[in-house]
């Protein structure tokens, strides 16, 4: 507390540092155009983005689990699946599709495969959206031992519908193919 008009060495050495730390830090030049407005779209940006990286996620989940009610809803009303077992369009329609071709027999282990999905990019334009990333398929061995059975990549496009983001088109291309000669 001062009750002289004097300052203290230990006062004026705090008071002299200050503009001295202010020159020492790095600076940011701040962005062009840099508003409220545009850090919130840049923040939405980042919202969607992770949003989207959590239905791609699911999508393996899903599938693996054969919890094909809950996979047949991450594609928007009109979305489309395009892979190896063909195509299918609207959710209705997928899970048919994968209900056909994944059929959840007695006596086998749902969690027995799992897909690894890797190499996410992804680009968010307003209320759609395009994604690329990779995959692979894993399969129990009769050995007991995990084994690669396909690998590949995925094209999507997004749409946000009723407020969430579904897939609105997905294309599943296979890299390498499981051949028996090995």
């Amino acid at each position: 507390m001062k009750t002289s008009g004097h300052f203290t060495r230990r006062e004026m050495a705090g008071v002299a540092l200050v503009p001295l730390a202010g020159a020492l830090l790095p600076r940011v030049p701040e962005a062009k155009g840099t508003s409220a407005e545009s850090l919130a779209s840049r923040l939405k940006r980042l919202e969607d983005i992770e949003e989207i990286r959590g239905v791609l996620i699911s999508y393996g989940r899903y599938l693996d689990a054969h919890d094909l009610v809950s996979y047949s809803q991450l594609f928007a009303e009109s979305g489309e699946w395009i892979g190896g077992f063909g195509s299918a369009k609207g959710p209705a329609g997928i899970r048919a599709l994968m209900e056909k071709n994944l059929p959840v027999r007695p006596g086998t282990n749902p969690g027995s495969t799992y897909h690894l999905l890797t190499n996410f990019l992804i680009d968010v334009q307003g209320d759609s959206a395009t994604a690329w990333s990779r995959w692979s398929f894993t399969v129990t061995g009769t050995d007991n031992k995990p084994s690669v059975l396909y690998g590949g990549h995925y094209d999507d496009t997004f749409v946000r519908e009723k407020g969430r983001w579904k897939f609105l088109r997905r294309a599943a291309a296979t890299d390498i193919p499981h051949s028996e000669k090995r």
